[in-house]
């Protein structure tokens, strides 16, 4: 493989080139094998979509979404519509003034000893560049795996982050509660709907 060293990184216009993907010709039972880019599909479905169901939580006004894994693991986000991005990311704490979230600690498969949350329960602090705080609920009621201790050195990592990535916290459901947590929130149809249905209510009369 190769390899580079800190000052051809910094200096090179491209420094990952040496590890591109370079097709090599090769001919099985005579018949030239045609290079993995020919099968690239720029349309090819994201991880969220081959592996997660979009809901959402509305809460004050804003929403959250919540990507829910088919193996019960659900991550807490920002919705696309939620105010902070047209505010701006300021930062972000998981010390909610009576525990700090980030202290939350999990062992085993079983993952014994997280902080048990409601729908409603404070998961971080967000605060935006207009003097804004919003206060990041759980979205549903669950067991505490962990946070996103990223947020608190580079919250702009919520407007970069692909989505998913930027999430505040993961959380585990029980089993039995799983088909009510559903009900409680939000499709992707009907969030689209209340946004579609909150901007025509916003447009001035003529």
């Amino acid at each position: 493989m190769a390899t580079i060293d800190t000052q051809t990184f910094l200096t090179t216009a491209d420094p990952l080139e040496p590890y591109y993907f370079q097709h090599e010709e090769q001919k099985i039972c005579g018949e030239f094998v045609k290079p993995i880019t020919d099968n690239y599909d720029e349309n090819y479905p994201s991880v969220v979509d081959r592996f997660f169901t979009r809901y959402y939580y509305i809460k004050a006004g804003a929403a959250y979404q919540l990507l829910y894994h088919s193996n019960r693991i659900c991550l807490v986000c920002l919705a696309p519509s939620h105010p902070a991005y047209a505010e701006g990311i300021e930062s972000v704490t998981f010390d909610v003034g009576n525990v700090d979230r980030s202290q939350n600690v999990v062992k085993g498969k079983a993952k014994k000893g997280g902080m048990i949350l409601q729908a409603d329960t404070t998961l971080a602090l967000l605060k935006t560049s207009a003097g804004n705080t919003y206060k990041i609920p759980s979205c549903i009621r669950g067991k505490l795996v962990e946070v996103n201790t990223a947020l608190i050195e580079d919250p702009k990592l919520l407007e970069r982050a692909a989505e998913g990535a930027g999430y505040f916290g993961i959380l585990l459901p029980k089993i039995d509660n799983c088909d009510s947590i559903k009900a409680s929130l939000l499709s992707q149809e009907q969030y689209e709907e209340r946004i579609k249905n909150d901007k025509s209510e916003d447009k001035p009369a003529t």
